[in-house]
């Protein structure tokens, strides 16, 4: 009996070392898992608690400074476009040569592997080809991106390409829009009463992908978080802490990030506040004191002007889906050539919505279409 308490004891001590240095310890690495443990939790409605519970209140504190000074060293932050995008004009398909240089993203090698498996993909030719195993009952398709990710959704009309990516303790979808002129910001039509979900947004708008947009401060999105415009007309009111951002979608279809406090530009046609900023004019531009692990909605635009939208799937422990940090989203855009791009709403209210369907599994399983938005980025259909 005597020996088992004297490990009992000797594993106390054991316990209260390692919890000492995961709480007190300078080590880079340990303050980053901190950093990450503290932005994760305190990043959640439900579960801030888990912070406050576990560390003391001066740990939590130096946290939440860090975070603060890493918000407010985006200030000033704003896009100049140094180089203007080199095509953006989707070319015309009518043949693989063509089909590839719209969407160079594809492996050459794949893609002919699988059209010899599918040859009544081209029944209708190159210009119609379509192809969606996106849903979240399909396994996607065998065709691969240079970069090695699955093909879930090839759809030439619309110019559109959907993959799957992944990372440790992730999952999500990354949409590649070519056709920037279709992209808008649209408003749920009960926006100040309730929200509405991306899918209903994007029907009602004619859209074929759509994607959460703004933030909201009530539980059925009716009343917006901060500021909007949508097709010229705005919504809210501006968010001004210090280095909150906004994105601006300008007639040269063309994204611009600047301080939600600057004017809004005279040709701008929608916007959105939020933050933080991930990439500006080719630069990442978040580091790892923004680490929590969630959900995730980004919005980015390449150097040819194509439009990337990525969701990432989180909060689904019995998948071991926890979430992506914000750094590991910059790198997966950086990896698609992108020059701009921000952070958005994510969490719970994280989704991506393709031809009549959720392509990204909602974090709360009581809302399988999305929570109900404020607003959405809705991607129109070929006309």
């Amino acid at each position: 009996m005597k020996r088992r308490w004297k490990w009992l004891g000797f594993l106390a001590c054991v316990l209260a070392v390692l919890y000492l240095a995961a709480v007190y310890a300078p080590l880079p690495w340990i303050v980053r898992m901190r950093d990450a443990y503290l932005s994760t939790a305190l990043g959640t409605q439900n579960h801030q608690w888990l912070a406050t519970a576990l560390l003391p209140k001066s740990v939590v504190q130096e946290a939440v400074d860090r975070r603060q000074a890493a918000m407010e060293a985006q200030a000033g932050l704003r896009s100049q476009w140094p180089v203007r995008p080199t095509a953006r004009t989707p070319v015309e398909v009518w043949d693989r040569e063509s089909f590839l240089a719209l969407f160079s993203e594809i492996k050459p090698s794949s893609l002919d592997a699988w059209l010899r498996s599918h040859p009544e993909a081209l029944a209708q030719g190159w210009s119609q080809l379509t192809v969606n195993e996106s849903g979240l009952n399909d396994r996607g398709t065998e065709i691969r991106t240079v970069c090695g990710e699955q093909v879930l959704a090839v759809d030439v009309p619309n110019r559109l390409l959907l993959v799957r990516v992944e990372g440790s303790g992730w999952r999500g979808v990354l949409a590649v829009a070519k056709d920037p002129s279709r992209l808008s910001i649209q408003a749920s039509s009960l926006l100040g009463v309730t929200g509405e979900t991306a899918g209903e947004i994007a029907r009602a708008q004619n859209g074929v992908l759509a994607m959460t947009c703004s933030g909201f401060e009530d539980e059925d999105g009716g009343t917006l978080a901060g500021w909007a415009m949508c097709g010229g007309t705005a919504y809210g009111d501006a968010h001004l802490p210090e280095g909150n951002k906004r994105l601006e979608l300008r007639q040269d279809d063309l994204f611009y990030i600047c301080d939600s406090s600057d004017p809004v530009a005279a040709d701008c046609t929608d916007a959105v506040e939020f933050h933080p900023a991930l990439i500006v004019d080719g630069e990442t531009v978040v580091d790892s004191t923004w680490s929590g692990l969630q959900p995730r909605v980004c919005i980015g635009q390449t150097d040819r002007g194509e439009i990337l939208m990525l969701v990432i799937e989180g909060r689904i422990p019995s998948q071991g889906l926890l979430g992506a940090d914000l750094p590991a989203c910059a790198a997966l855009l950086q990896r698609h050539s992108c020059m701009q791009a921000m952070n958005l709403d994510g969490g719970n209210s994280a989704i991506l919505w393709y031809n009549g369907e959720p392509v990204t599994q909602c974090a709360d399983a009581k809302h399988p279409e999305g929570r109900k938005l404020p607003t959405a980025f809705v991607y129109g259909i070929s006309e």
